[in-house]
């Protein structure tokens, strides 16, 4: 008995130390590179991806999402992080903060249904947060924010090309977020809380 006591407080213990899994969000902002960009700047986020979601074609491939019809899908990025580091509420500020909430036809220079702003709630837990989040910051700020939050979707991953692009194409990715103005947007709208919760405006 004493050994069964024994061995059940050692793995209680080593569960205990074990480190949190790692979370998942979902968002679309406009632009993926930049969406990208902005939250692989967030403490706590270890991977941001660039792709599609919320269509009805399956794999799609970014010429049918932008030249091929009717795809339905978004251009999003999704965002894995330890909720322990960033909770998915501080994403939801970071989002806000790096968007334009107010524009419901697309993001900055990027207009069409691809563009349009919207946040995937990727569970039940998910869709409170962000419910709550929309309706708290549209109190602070006064605007009228016009996101979407939507039900969880299939993320697809864009190409290799598209992954990193502020990295591995920075000058190509600087004279897009100049021409783009996204930036000026962006400051227009949040003043200094512009860009809140990256390593630009980190959090408090």
């Amino acid at each position: 008995m004493h050994r069964t006591l024994i061995a059940l407080a050692t793995a209680a213990s080593a569960f205990a130390a074990s480190p949190a899994l790692a979370d998942t969000a979902l968002f679309a902002g406009g632009c993926f590179w930049s969406v990208e960009s902005n939250f692989e700047k967030v403490e706590g986020v270890s991977e941001a991806v660039s792709g599609f979601a919320g269509g009805h074609v399956e794999n799609p491939t970014y010429n049918q999402v932008a030249y091929g019809g009717d795809t339905g899908h978004y251009e999003s990025v999704q965002i894995t992080f330890d909720p322990e580091v960033v909770s998915y509420e501080e994403l939801l500020t970071v989002y806000w903060h790096t968007t334009d909430p107010t524009d419901a036809e697309g993001q900055f220079c990027d207009y069409g249904p691809m563009y349009k702003p919207a946040i995937f709630a990727l569970n039940d837990e998910q869709a409170a947060i962000a419910e709550a989040s929309k309706a708290a910051i549209a109190e602070s700020s006064g605007y009228t924010i016009v996101t979407e939050i939507k039900p969880a979707a299939t993320f697809y991953p864009a190409g290799p090309e598209h992954q990193d692009f502020y990295k591995t194409n920075p000058d190509h990715y600087e004279r897009y977020r100049i021409g783009c103005g996204r930036d000026v947007v962006i400051r227009e709208l949040w003043g200094d809380q512009a860009f809140l919760g990256t390593s630009e405006n980190p959090f408090p």
